[in-house]
C-alpha cells in the first residue's frame, strides 16, 4: 500500500513509519523538517517537507491513492483542526487519525477520569474534538489511545469500539508501538469507518 505518515518526526509517527516499512508498504513520511525523521533511509521511504498549516503543501504530497496515518500532536490550539482540514481537502483514499481517549466522543466511555482532561488540555481540548469530528465526518477512523509510553508492541493487543472500551485509567499506559500496530491494522483491513477505535494492550 501507499501510506503517508503525518508528523513522522515525532515518536509515534516514526514508529508508524518503521512498522509500515517492515510490513512491506511504501511510505511517504511528512514533517516540517524531514531531517528530523529518525528512520533509516530505505528505497520504500520518501521523506518530505510539508506543514499542516499550509494546506497547499499537504495537497502537494497527498494524492487520491494515499492512505494517511496521522500522529499529529501539538501544544498550540488550532493546529489539529487545521491539519484535519488540510488532509481532508487533499482527498486521500483513507484517513486514520490519532486522538486521545477521554476526549470528545470517547468521554462517556472513559468515565469520571475524563473530567480532568479539560484542565490538562485547556483550549487544546476543543481543537482535538473538532479535528476528530472533521475526520469522522469524512469517514475516517479516529484512534483514541490512553496515555502513551515506550516499550514493545503488546503481544495481546486488540482494538475495540467505544461500546467495549474500558474506563480511563491514568495509571496505565499503552506503548506507541502497540498504537502504531493497531493503526496499521486498520489501514490494511478497515473495521472502523467513520468511527472511533480504542487500541488496548490486552
Amino acid at each position: 500500500m501507499n501510506l503517508t505518515v503525518l508528523a513522522a518526526s515525532g515518536r509515534t509517527g516514526a514508529e508508524l513509519v518503521r512498522q509500515a516499512l517492515r510490513r512491506g508498504h511504501t511510505v511517504t513520511a511528512i514533517a516540517r523538517d524531514p531531517a528530523r525523521i529518525a528512520v533509516a533511509d530505505s528505497p520504500a521511504l520518501r521523506k518530505t517537507a510539508a506543514d499542516v498549516e499550509d494546506a497547499g503543501s499537504i495537497a502537494a504530497v497527498i494524492d487520491a491513492d494515499s492512505v494517511v496515518l496521522s500522529a499529529l500532536g501539538t501544544d498550540r490550539a488550532g493546529v489539529l483542526a487545521a491539519g484535519a482540514n488540510a488532509v481532508i481537502a487533499a482527498r486521500p483514499r483513507r484517513i486514520i487519525w490519532l486522538g486521545a481517549y477521554g476526549t470528545g466522543r470517547s468521554a462517556g466511555a472513559a468515565g469520571k477520569a475524563a473530567e480532568s482532561l479539560g484542565a490538562m488540555l485547556g483550549d487544546r481540548l476543543a481543537d482535538k474534538v473538532r479535528a476528530d469530528d472533521f475526520v469522522l465526518a469524512a469517514c475516517g477512523t479516529v484512534f483514541h489511545a490512553c496515555l502513551l509510553g515506550e516499550g514493545p508492541e503488546s503481544p495481546d493487543r486488540r482494538t475495540v469500539g467505544l461500546a467495549d472500551a474500558p474506563p480511563l485509567d491514568f495509571s496505565q499506559k499503552i506503548s506507541r508501538a502497540t498504537v502504531a500496530a493497531a493503526m496499521l491494522d486498520e489501514a490494511e483491513t478497515s473495521r472502523f469507518y467513520g468511527a472511533v477505535a480504542v487500541p488496548l494492550s490486552a
